[in-house]
């Protein structure tokens, strides 16, 4: 946050600088409380907070009364986020920012997209890969974690990872676990544990 806010004097009046960083906040818990989340990964960020920048940018120059601009531009840009396939909830926040930010804000106009919205994100998304790095669990993208090998998800009786493609496109809402570690849950859930010991009766498995 401190980055952002240095980096804010250089694009944004000091007015501007508390609403433009504000949603940046929740995509800070997003990346560094849940860096492996599918919400949380650079494409989400990046597109999320840019789409919803001008979505919002665009509903604060044509639709005249505030609240009813604002509402739109938090509905379109949750569709637009949707149909791009970059779904970040702080974009609704920046984009709803962009229509009620006050005068600093609505003045940059489409300046807005770029500098500060793209730019906190690219700034945000650079310190989350920097901080996760050390940590061969925790880093960011997801794709660059290391997996620890766990038992396998496939043969007689298993779910496959098609399987579960599958099952996720025949639901019709959002799923914030990728398919891989959908795929460790069950196989981990599934897989050889010891059996449960009577309290009773020490040593020997509870029936």
């Amino acid at each position: 946050m401190l980055a952002l806010f240095a980096a804010g004097h250089l694009y944004v009046e000091a007015d501007a600088l508390v609403p433009v960083v504000a949603s940046m906040g929740a995509s800070a818990v997003l990346l560094f409380a849940v860096p492996h989340g599918p919400l949380s990964q650079p494409w989400p960020v990046l597109g999320g907070h840019v789409v919803s920048a001008l979505v919002g940018v665009v509903c604060a120059k044509l639709i005249g009364p505030p609240m009813l601009a604002a509402a739109l531009a938090v509905g379109l840009a949750i569709g637009a986020m949707h149909y791009l396939r970059c779904i970040h909830p702080p974009g609704g926040a920046t984009a709803l920012v962009a229509v009620i930010g006050g005068p600093a804000v609505t003045g940059l106009g489409f300046q807005y997209v770029l500098t500060p919205v793209a730019a906190n994100a690219l700034i945000v998304l650079a310190i989350a890969f920097l901080f996760n790095t050390p940590f061969p669990w925790r880093r960011y993208p997801a794709q660059l974690r290391s997996r620890a090998p766990g038992p396998a998800a496939t043969g007689d009786g298993g779910i496959r990872h098609e399987d579960f493609v599958y099952a996720l496109s025949q639901l019709d809402t959002f799923v914030d676990v990728s398919e891989e570690d959908l795929l460790r849950i069950y196989a981990l859930a599934t897989g050889a544990r010891p059996a449960p010991v009577n309290p009773l009766r020490p040593g020997r498995a509870s029936r």
